[in-house]
């Protein structure tokens, strides 16, 4: 099934036009639970990986041993998505409970290699927002899934760029480390639905005199709701609270959603390629290329939900009757940072070192 997401509620670079030198476009990910082929783009699924070719390993020294292991993560997630809507029967209680956080691989050693979880794997005829090498048509993700790595004490993430028809027979099975530092560093297996999308520019990157005229823009458009929300006529009584209930809900119904720059009309939430970085936890920071001093735009943002309450606009029109099921707002189960984590990427040399950056 494809993913639309709605136009947006206001065609901002109308009002905005200085807003068209400061557009960029995105391809949206809109991932969703499923198993998809070593010749697809996908999250968390088997990558066209040369079976003579040798899997990405951390080599960094830290504990490797303990956490989470891979398949209690999955058979946890699998239980509660097949209990959804019912009690845990005694048979998904007693594996629930068998799952102990604990040195789960003692013989795994804190200087052996660890193989590198496979995180998505991105063709260029599915996401045109792709910027790599010249001639390489195939972005594969992988990270450690343990928060220890640089002064930072982030996950590891390395980027292999290839050219698909390059490949001959593919590795099979596919490697991946027995154990995880948290559950959340571990994604689910998504297919991916691509969808282009035009953002602009944050807000607080943005000319400040256009700042000021968006936000005066924004008050406007409460002072209008103020307006239309009043009522002067007679307050309604109501026999029961039900009926008040009834009413209030019916209510809110008929409201307008508020509209702002940041949450409708800037930058699409979710997993995507391309596009802007949003800054709204922290003060934006630059992001420069440590080769050659390059801005270096995201090319992958990795983020907790598809949409959330703010953004609530981008959710795709095929999802509406779904609004509230987990697995289609969060539905690659990873949380990094505080929600997000975004891969830079030089693009005067893809082959630069890439660079992280977390909201």
């Amino acid at each position: 099934m494809t993913r639309t997401t709605p136009p947006r509620p206001v065609d901002i670079e109308a009002a905005f036009p200085a807003l068209a030198r400061y557009r960029r476009t995105a391809t949206r990910l809109h991932p969703r639970q499923g198993t998809a082929k070593p010749e697809e783009s996908s999250v968390a699924g088997p990558l066209l990986w040369p079976a003579d070719e040798p899997w990405p390993v951390c080599t960094a020294v830290h504990p490797k041993g303990t956490g989470h292991l891979l398949s209690d993560v999955r058979l946890r997630r699998r239980i509660q998505d097949e209990a959804r809507g019912r009690d845990f029967t005694e048979e998904e209680r007693r594996l629930l409970d068998g799952m102990t956080r604990g040195t789960h691989v003692p013989e795994l050693r804190d200087e052996d290699p660890l193989p590198m979880l496979a995180v998505a794997q991105l063709y260029a005829r599915d996401v045109p927002d792709l910027t790599g090498p010249e001639g390489h048509d195939l972005l594969q993700v992988f990270w450690c899934p343990f928060e220890v790595h640089g002064t930072e004490r982030t996950i590891a993430v390395e980027l292999r760029w290839r050219r698909s028809a390059e490949v001959g027979a593919v590795l099979a099975p596919q490697p991946e480390p027995p154990v995880a530092g948290r559950e959340e560093c571990v994604p689910t297996s998504c297919v991916v639905h691509p969808e282009r999308v035009v953002e602009h520019e944050y807000l607080g990157l943005l000319p400040e005199e256009l700042q000021e005229e968006i936000g005066e823009w924004e008050e406007g458009l409460l002072d209008e709701e103020d307006e239309d929300a009043y009522d002067s006529s007679s307050p309604a009584s109501y026999a029961t609270y039900e009926e008040y209930e009834a009413a209030m809900a019916a209510s809110r119904a008929q409201e307008p959603e508020e509209v702002d720059y940041m949450s409708d009309l800037s930058i699409a939430p979710g997993w995507k390629a391309g596009g802007f970085a949003s800054w709204h936890l922290t003060d934006p920071a630059p992001v420069d290329c440590p080769e050659c001093g390059t801005p270096m735009p995201p090319l992958l943002t990795v983020a907790t939900v598809e949409c959330d309450g703010a953004s609530r606009s981008w959710l795709p029109v095929e999802d509406r009757d779904a609004a509230d099921d987990p697995r289609v707002i969060d539905p690659v189960g990873v949380y990094l940072g505080r929600g997000l984590m975004r891969v830079h990427t030089c693009p005067a040399d893809p082959t630069h070192p890439h660079r992280l950056s977390f909201q």
